[in-house]
């Protein structure tokens, strides 16, 4: 009687965090979105920028919140919420919080395919989600098909797609060179930047970002299966193999989703599931929509940084991940010491 009155108690206790985290994560959203929204290089103050959203009278001040601010706030939110869920994934099938679509070759693979339309293929640009999904697919192929031996090991997938990055970053280098004299979108690309996105890029994120994150949450059961370990989840029922599979693909999905938009962006599926696991446990009912909320937060905020930090001045939201994750990442290896699971 005891035990189950202290499981209550505990379960309590948990849902009362989870509820004061997931308050403040949707608070801090809020603001952020009136912020991103209110402040930029035009100089406008917040009163005329609300005014211009509830008037039906075309301005100046309508015109850059409605066409430049405010799709660009948008498709933080679902970038950032896209590759949060991503990176969660694949921890899971990994059973380790340093795995992310960018260390292990994913983005590579959908950033490989699209550099290749961009650069040799720019009449198919259009179909530009597409490929980067096709390039995402077949780089957790060759991972897969380079890691099976009786099975898929965590250690050795991460070891593939390390593999496979450093092929497919070369790759793109020598692409590069090859056509050097048309590199200004291309570069944009690589850095990962929300600049001159409109209605019609948060349209194709949109539809990408929410089927992706719909298939992530039935993945939910698995998740926590496969990061108890192999022999757990086979005894709950899960086919290890076939699950970690399904993972990979729902993760590169969403990947996809987000390079063919906005390009490289680089440490949110690193670091924002590791966050939403100190938050709120590693109970991925919990964790997966907490990393799906902190991950529009932390990009939209980045973002929002990056073109205000310097006036006059934008840097690509990629690069202030890379600048802010980067160190993110140190601490996490110095933490852990070698990649040893959960």
């Amino acid at each position: 009687m005891k035990t189950r009155t202290a499981k209550k108690n505990q379960g309590g206790v948990k849902l009362l965090r989870v509820s004061m985290v997931w308050t403040v994560l949707i608070a801090a959203l809020a603001l952020f979105i009136v912020v991103a929204v209110a402040i930029g290089s035009a100089g406008y103050s917040l009163p005329e920028v609300i005014r211009s959203l509830f008037s039906d009278e075309e301005s100046t001040v309508r015109t850059v919140v409605l066409s430049l601010r405010l799709p660009r706030v948008i498709l933080a939110i679902l970038v950032g919420a896209a590759l949060s869920a991503a990176g969660a994934l694949l921890q899971a099938v990994m059973r380790n919080p340093l795995a992310d679509p960018g260390t292990i070759g994913v983005s590579a693979g959908a950033g490989t395919a699209a550099i290749t339309v961009l650069l040799i293929f720019p009449n198919l640009t259009l179909s530009l989600p597409l490929f980067a999904f096709g390039g995402a697919a077949l780089a957790c192929v060759l991972i897969y098909a380079l890691a099976w031996k009786g099975g898929v090991d965590p250690v050795r997938i991460i070891l593939s797609g390390v593999a496979i990055n450093s092929v497919l970053g070369g790759y793109n280098s020598l692409l590069q060179l090859m056509n050097s004299d048309n590199l200004s979108g291309v570069l944009a690309f690589m850095n990962g930047s929300l600049s001159g996105m409109s209605w019609v890029h948060v349209r194709t994120a949109a539809i990408y970002s929410v089927l992706g994150l719909f298939l992530a949450m039935l993945c939910i059961r698995h998740a926590n299966a496969l990061q108890l370990g192999d022999e757990m989840a086979k005894n709950l029922g899960i086919r290890v193999n076939a699950s970690r599979i399904c993972l990979s693909a729902v993760s590169a999905f969403l990947a996809a989703a987000t390079v063919s938009v906005v390009g490289m962006i680089g440490f949110v599926g690193l670091v924002v599931p590791h966050i939403a696991r100190m938050l709120v446990g590693s109970d991925y009912k919990v964790m997966l929509p907490t990393s799906v909320l902190l991950g529009g937060v932390v990009l939209l905020f980045a973002d929002t940084v990056g073109r205000t930090l310097i006036p006059g001045m934008e840097i690509p939201v990629g690069v202030v991940m890379s600048v802010s994750g980067g160190p993110f990442f140190l601490y996490m290896l110095r933490k852990r010491g070698k990649f040893n699971g959960n």
